[in-house]
């Protein structure tokens, strides 16, 4: 299991997977086999009607992921280096793409590649010794492909401090600019991710599922349009009788606690 580039866990009786690079003695980086294992990894998980989430992050507790190797980085060209960025827009499409949500579980560096990985993923949180960067420009080269999803994330102004300076922040910084939503102590990490995998899983998963479809949309959306597509998702929801399930569960739950 060492060799192999990424490692995947499976939980919840198969309902959450764990997709995590297994390059802890190079802080996670990226290079072309990391990428395109990582890439088949999370595809094989698409069209499972079972999975609920998925959690990204890096083997070992050093690094998220370190960023793409330097040594094939040094190696590219003109039309390699458009197909090495290719393949990191790639890595990190398939996690937007993916039906169901993404957790970020990051456990110390999170640079460079390893940041757009993160910033794919639909949530975000961190051990308090995470480190976060944006290091291109320091290397001759500007950030790319899913770095344009920072200023949704940030704003334009912390977007631009990341990627002029290309220097670090820590993770109180990190959250307190809400590029993750929660930092913990590393030694709380996984049971403070276990508090939000309880909450999805035990969600509607059709629900789960709409709502990370309409998410998606409502970013490209006018307010307008997306309060719209809301209620074409809400039709859909009603399509199969989960809603009406749920609320009766609900409501059970609800008059056995006004019982007491």
């Amino acid at each position: 299991m060492n060799d192999y580039p990424v490692i995947v866990r499976r939980a919840r009786a198969g309902a959450v997977a764990t997709v995590a690079i297994n390059n802890p003695a190079r802080l996670n980086c990226l290079g072309h086999a990391q990428i395109t294992a990582f890439i088949d990894a999370v595809t094989a998980l698409t069209d499972e009607p079972d999975l609920r989430l998925l959690i990204v992050t890096g083997e070992g507790d050093r690094a998220f992921m370190g960023g793409a190797n330097l040594h094939e980085l040094g190696e590219l060209n003109p039309p390699r280096a458009r197909d090495f960025l290719t393949l990191i827009h790639r890595m990190c499409k398939v996690l937007r793409d993916l039906p169901v949500p993404v957790i970020a579980r990051v456990n110390g560096f999170c640079l460079g590649a390893g940041l757009e990985v993160m910033a794919a993923c639909d949530m975000h949180i961190a051990s308090d010794n995470a480190i976060f960067g944006m290091p291109e420009v320091k290397i001759g080269l500007p950030s790319v492909v899913e770095a344009a999803l920072l200023p949704q994330l940030i704003g334009w102004g912390r977007t631009r401090l990341l990627l002029y300076t290309g220097d670090n922040i820590d993770a109180p910084t990190a959250l307190a600019w809400g590029l993750v939503e929660e930092v913990v102590p590393a030694a709380d990490l996984d049971s403070a991710l276990d508090r939000w995998v309880d909450s999805i899983v035990e969600s509607g998963p059709q629900a789960i599922r709409l709502q990370k479809e309409l998410i998606r949309e409502w970013e490209a959306m006018p307010v307008n349009d997306a309060i719209e597509a809301g209620i074409r998702r809400i039709y859909q929801a009603y399509q199969s009788d989960e809603p009406t399930q749920m609320v009766a569960d609900a409501i059970r739950r609800l008059k056995a606690r006004q019982r007491r």
